[in-house]
């Protein structure tokens, strides 16, 4: 690229791509620095096993903004997601099983088998929910205001509260309960079955090193319904080629805009002077310089490692202190000779398509938590799978499979000098001997595996202990709060400093959402309204 570089993005994730696509097509010149040898942080897609690609870390799809996919024209790209028939299989135990999804009435026949009460008010909780997620929906393309804006942020937390003041008195006081109640408090309020209470508390501990018991909790359910796949709301589905083909279309769309993208470039250092930044230096010793450098990459790394203390002042290294990470998550990429087969619905069908999750109840998902903070790791872990290669059969050499597990609850920092290299494969046989539990054999279908532990997610992706959101999604860390007050709106504490990774609003998942609003950021901060006002 010749000539002065505008933007300057470390990481080049998916919502580092996003960013880069919206400055460049309003004329800046924008450079990625990627330290993987491949584009597209946690949503790629690679070969684990000759023969079998899978998507290594991001393995599912829903909370992509529309407005984004649109703007970068992917679906004309090449952008194809297939739908879940079913949303969620869920094994239980001695022949009795729940398949959720579907259709309203579906699902309802299904729960009506644990409970006809919970069948009949299934309608209005999935009415609540999708009032809570109209209100995410409107926030996460906007820009949450800044405790330091002035009269500017108080105006847009007015405007963007205006949605929660519109509804009716019983449906602001769900939207309270759900984002302060834990997730078995508001589930209990709704239903009686403990399966059904499973299915939709699931959600609520993805990628979350918590028990349904805690308060909050239930937040990261709802978070995890605000999404759509080919506008159906709340849907999930598989990307055709994987998660990494996203990145890859929206690497594409960078490259015909100009954006420079420059892969095994980490950056070792964003330089200070006189409070503020233009330059970083990487790995190599190279520096490279913009008018605004913008990190894609969590908060942790980005303040603990790539700044030096003595540029952030103590109140702000305090706030950093207490910035919660580490989601207990445990990723597995398996290749298969074959297809698992589930003792409780046994054979191929739509359950195979669909997220098959391994934890029948919340007691077993608040056991499993209560373990890992105990001793480490929970010895019966919560297991989700899912089999992408039965609707993409490019992932799989013919008559073969790969299923992605994505487990919970592993401390994200063992204790007593412990390290996840010690401990990694008895987390693996623990992880193994769940799955067994519903489909025996199953051991005996692996061919190969790669294992991942949060030490192993921080180490390949740079997900600070693990965490696939960046940060907790919790009340203390959300909207106007994330990643802390006073440093929300998608800048930094530096001048010429900006954020656009999951740390930022409006969280973790595969949204393009940070990206979206950190580019809105940085063009209003060129405006002059945005000189006057900002």
């Amino acid at each position: 690229m010749s000539g002065k570089i505008d933007a300057l993005i470390i990481g080049g994730g998916h919502n580092g791509l996003v960013c880069a696509y919206y400055l460049a097509r309003a004329g800046m010149k924008v450079r990625i620095l990627e330290a993987r040898n491949i584009i597209g942080g946690a949503a790629v897609t690679e070969e684990f096993h000759p023969g079998f690609r899978n998507s290594t870390a991001s393995y599912t799809v829903s909370l992509l903004q529309p407005k984004i996919i649109a703007d970068m024209d992917l679906e004309a790209r090449g952008y194809k997601v297939i739908e879940r028939p079913k949303s969620n299989f869920l094994p239980l135990g001695d022949g009795q099983f729940l398949l959720v999804g579907g259709g309203l009435e579906a699902t309802q026949q299904e729960i009506g088998k644990f409970s006809a009460k919970d069948a009949e008010r299934l309608p209005a909780y999935y009415e609540m929910l999708e009032t809570a997620a109209v209100i995410l929906r409107d926030l996460a393309l906007k820009i949450p205001p800044n405790s330091s804006g002035g009269a500017a942020s108080l105006l847009a937390a007015i405007q963007q509260g205006r949605s929660f003041v519109k509804l009716s008195p019983l449906q602001q006081h769900h939207i309270v309960k759900l984002f302060t109640l834990s997730a078995r408090e508001l589930l209990d309020q709704w239903f009686e079955s403990d399966p059904i209470k499973a299915a939709f508390g699931f959600d609520a501990i993805v990628g979350n090193y918590a028990s349904p018991d805690t308060p909050g909790s239930a937040y990261v359910l709802l978070h995890h319904v605000f999404g759509e796949v080919n506008g159906k709301s709340g849907q999930w589905g598989h990307v055709v080629g994987g998660m990494g083909r996203i990145t890859e279309l929206m690497a594409e769309a960078c490259s015909e805009l100009g954006v420079e993208i420059s892969l095994s470039t980490a950056v070792e250092e964003v330089l200070v002077e006189d409070d503020r930044t233009d330059t970083v230096r990487t790995s190599t010793g190279e520096t490279v310089s913009a008018e605004h450098i913008i990190a894609n990459v969590g908060p942790k790394l980005l303040y603990d490692r790539l700044i030096k203390p003595a540029h952030l002042p103590p109140d702000f290294r305090q706030m950093m202190d207490g910035y919660q990470c580490g989601s207990g998550s445990f990723r597995m990429n398996l290749a298969l000779d074959g297809l698992p087969d589930f003792t409780d619905l046994s054979g191929e069908g739509d359950h195979l398509k669909s997220g098959i999750i391994m934890a029948p109840s919340l007691d077993y998902m608040d056991r499993a938590y209560l373990d890992a903070r105990a001793d480490g790791w929970s010895r019966k872990p919560v297991v989700e799978m899912l089999i992408p290669s039965l609707v993409d059969d490019s992932l799989a050499p013919s008559g073969k499979h790969v299923a992605s597990l994505f487990c919970q609850q592993f401390a994200p920092i063992l204790s007593n000098g412990r390290s996840w290299d010690d401990e990694r494969d008895a987390a693996v046989n623990a992880i193994l001997d769940v799955v067994e539990t519903h489909a025996p054999g199953f051991r005996q279908l692996i061919l190969g595996q790669m294992a991942l532990a949060p030490l192993d997610l921080e180490r390949k992706f740079g997900l600070i202990s693990g965490d696939i959101f960046h940060g907790r999604m919790s009340l203390d860390q959300l909207w106007a709060a994330r990643p802390v007050i006073g440093s929300a709106s998608h800048r930094g504490l530096i001048k010429g400093l900006y954020m656009c990774g999951s740390g930022t609003h409006p969280g973790g998942g595969v949204t393009g959402a940070p990206g979206h609003n950190a580019a809105n950021a940085i063009l209003r901060d060129r405006s002059l309204l945005g000189r006057i006002f900002g």
